[in-house]
This record gives C-alpha cells, structure tokens and sequence, in this order.
C-alpha cells in the first residue's frame, strides 16, 4: 500500500502555549472539543461553531479528561480519578495517591467504563499502571508493568483493543470481550522506527484505522488494520501528543500538541491544530459514572 504524505493540511483551532497538551475529546452533548495542559493542571474546550472557549484551572496534574454519561466530567488525576458534576462540583470517585506517581492518558470503553493509564514522574520503567474503572469506582489492575501508559481506543466493532505504552515503540493490539471488559493476546500491531519519534496519543476511525500521533516526529500517522502505514500528517510542531475526531459528522482531525523542553519552541507549539476533512470518527461512548 502506498503510503501518502500531506504537506501541511492543517489549521490552527485554538492557538495557545500549552506546556503538554493532550487530550483532545469530542463531547457531543456539549459540541465541544476538550483538552487538556497536564502541568498546568488546565481544562479547556473550544465551540468549533461559535468559537467560544473555556478555562478551568485545576488544583493537580490532569492526565485526561472524559465526558460522563450523566453530565459532567471524569478526570484521570495526579492522585486517582476526580469526578466534576454538571454544576462544577467537584469530588473523588477514587482517592489512591501514589508519591511521585500521576494520571496520564485515559480512555471510555464500549461498556463505558474508564481505562485509566499512570506514570511516574521520572519515567522509571515499568513504574506505572493500567487499569480498568467502572461507573461505581470499582477498579481492576489490567497491566502493572508499564512505564508510560498512553493511547488506547477500539475498533469500531469493539473486539479488539488498541494500547500504547510510549518507551515501547509500539502500537500494541488486545483482544477485547464486550461481555466482561477483559483483554487477552496481546501482539504489536506496528512499530515506530528509531529516528521517527515516539508514538503517543491514538484514535480510531470507522473504518478500523489507527491515527497515532508522535511525540518528537512532527507527525500524526495512519494505520490500518492489518498495521500498515498508510497515511502521514506532517505538523510543524516537533511534540505531538495526541489526535481525536470531532466537529459535525466528526470528520476534523483535532491535534494537541507540547512545548516543554523545547527551546526555543515553535510558534504553534502547545496549541490545538485541527485537519477538517481528515476522515470519519466513530461515536466515543461516555464514562457511566
């Protein structure tokens, strides 16, 4: 298959200097985009139609954030999972601090229970976890070997499971059984190559594909099922964390991208980049807490 390279199809949505940004969901109950800047413990989202944004300063570093099937959000927090109700009332649904341990990357399953990935702060390895949250808290411990858990999403038919544990290189593939949330026969689905960056956030589109952005390799990547390159998105930002479909008929690629420990950072660093046209998302379920 021949792989295409676009020169540079994006635009700029919302142009910023988020140290990491990351994140981006679409909620559709809302038609906003959000995202977040971990080290600046911010939310923020953006109205593609009216152009209206939002800012929420938060009190610890936020991993991710995801919208709730009853309103409101769920955050994958420096010290567990917060919860922040339609009226921004904010309480713990899991309080488990873990000392020099945060929240990173997360994911809303089929089922709609949250798939939760941590790290330590000093990247040691195999020193964070992965782990599956129901709507009532309950928490199951799926992988604690990992050292940067990151990307996950599933196939549109919600059998298989896709997983990025960032130092790996690889964009791993989980069997996934709808019935009990369990994941088994885990395999790579691709590699990234030394010298092209570091695969980081991920999303999948309806035809099973996996978009991959890459950290360090100014690029968002296309993989179909069978693990092929297909696509490349070059970005003129060196740092891109994480891609999500969203907008009417989620057909607009939406980009997160990070300047820290870049200097001097491009211009467009830390902003939300935005490729319309790019394809065609799929209907991200919500948390059911």
């Amino acid at each position: 298959m021949t792989t295409t390279r676009d020169g540079a199809p994006y635009e700029v949505a919302v142009r910023a200097e988020s140290a990491l940004g990351e994140g981006p969901t679409w909620d559709p109950a809302t038609g906003r985009l959000l995202w977040i800047d971990i080290l600046n413990s911010r939310l923020h989202s953006y109205d593609p139609v009216t152009g209206r944004r939002t800012l929420r300063r938060g009190e610890q570093h936020v991993g991710a954030v995801k919208p709730r099937a009853g309103g409101g959000l769920v955050l994958n927090l420096r010290d567990g999972i917060g919860l922040l109700d339609p009226d921004d009332t904010f309480r713990w649904l899991r309080h488990e601090p873990v000392p020099g341990r945060r929240g990173n990357d997360a994911a809303v399953a089929p089922d709609g229970a949250l798939w939760a990935g941590t790290m330590r702060y000093d990247e040691a390895t195999g020193g964070g976890t992965l782990s599956r949250v129901t709507g009532d808290g309950t928490a199951e411990l799926v992988l604690d070997d990992v050292t940067v858990s990151n990307g996950t999403g599933w196939s549109p038919d919600g059998r298989l499971m896709y997983y990025i544990d960032t130092p790996t290189r690889r964009i791993d593939v989980f069997d996934h059984d709808a019935d009990t949330g369990r994941v088994t026969g885990r395999r790579p689905l691709a590699e990234v190559e030394d010298g092209a960056g570091f695969p980081d956030g991920l999303t999948v589109d309806a035809e099973g594909c996996v978009w991959v952005a890459l950290w360090d390799g100014a690029a968002v990547r296309r993989y179909t099922p069978s693990g092929a390159l297909d696509r490349v998105i070059e970005l003129p930002v060196p740092r891109v964390t994480a891609c999500a479909f969203g907008g009417p008929g989620l057909t607009d690629l939406y980009i997160t991208t990070a300047r820290v420990g870049l200097d001097p950072a491009p211009p467009l660093a830390g902003s939300l980049l935005v490729v319309p046209g790019a394809g065609r998302g799929v209907d991200q379920p919500a948390f059911a807490g």
